[in-house]
């Protein structure tokens, strides 16, 4: 029979996150203070999608991602990005129909702090 030894680590990171008048916000020292990303549960009325109109989704990809998310829940986050307390949303867009379309008032979402500039630059 094999042994297994589990290490454990000592420390345990929080990423503190604090409702707010917009659904949700990140705030204090992210990732231990290194700036890093969050994943957060955000209400899906509060994510704005300026890239939305490009492309239509693929309807079997969205059904297929609904059937799923049903039975075992989102596996994969997507990705924000948030600016002045507001979040965009510029991947995932699947993923975002299928919760739509399930009626689920939230996803989770990898959320990254981002400057102006940032959000120019995800425009072009």
């Amino acid at each position: 029979m094999a042994s297994f030894i589990l290490q454990v680590p000592r420390t345990v990171r929080c990423f503190p996150v604090s409702a707010s008048s917009n659904g949700a916000s990140v705030s204090g020292s992210q990732s231990g203070g290194n700036g890093g990303p969050v994943i957060v549960e955000l209400p899906l009325d509060k994510i704005k999608r300026p890239l939305m109109r490009t492309r239509a989704n693929d309807p079997h990809k969205v059904k297929e991602l609904m059937d799923s998310i049903q039975e075992i829940g989102l596996q994969v986050p997507i990705d924000i990005l948030e600016v002045d307390g507001v979040y965009y949303g510029f991947s995932g867009c699947h993923r975002y129909e299928a919760h739509q379309r399930l009626g689920l008032p939230t996803i989770r979402c990898k959320i990254r702090r981002g400057t102006k500039e940032t959000l120019r630059h995800h425009l072009r």
